[in-house]
């Protein structure tokens, strides 16, 4: 029995010395290579109408998946940011998930206010015809 206790006491111990060493969600360091919430906002954006644009042309979903990931790579190269810190930078917000709410807040603003930019006006009522004058009739005689 005394044995049974020094064991459990053995293998507890130190599992709850290690348990306060544990990182909470919240102590999660930013990475070195993390992607500012503005630049993130915009890339959000920008793949979100990628994503929508893929799926409105109506290719089989493996074409689909093929040229969403290679517009997203381009997209990528262009902001020169790469996918693992983007993925990273993500992951990061997501766990400060008010970040995450932040972002995503303007990214909604964001696709809302290109969308209210790119739609089509509507066309103004159409101006009345004048009436022909009065002595047109006498005119054409």
């Amino acid at each position: 029995m005394k044995t049974f206790r020094r064991c459990c006491l053995g293998l507890l111990a130190p599992l709850l010395l290690a348990l306060p060493a544990c990182d909470r969600p919240e102590d999660v360091p930013p990475p070195s290579d993390l992607v500012p919430k503005e630049k993130m906002i915009r890339l959000l954006a920008d793949l979100h109408v990628l994503e929508a644009r893929v799926e409105s042309s109506r290719l089989p979903p493996d074409s689909a998946r093929a040229l969403f990931l290679a517009k997203q790579k381009d997209l990528f190269w262009s902001r020169e940011i790469s996918d693992s810190t983007f993925q990273r930078s993500y992951r990061y917000y997501g766990v400060h998930g008010k970040d995450l709410s932040e972002i995503y807040s303007a990214v909604v603003d964001t696709l809302t206010q290109r969308q209210a930019r790119f739609a089509p006006q509507p066309a103004a009522a159409p101006a009345p015809t004048p009436a022909p004058p009065a002595n047109a009739a006498t005119l054409t005689k």
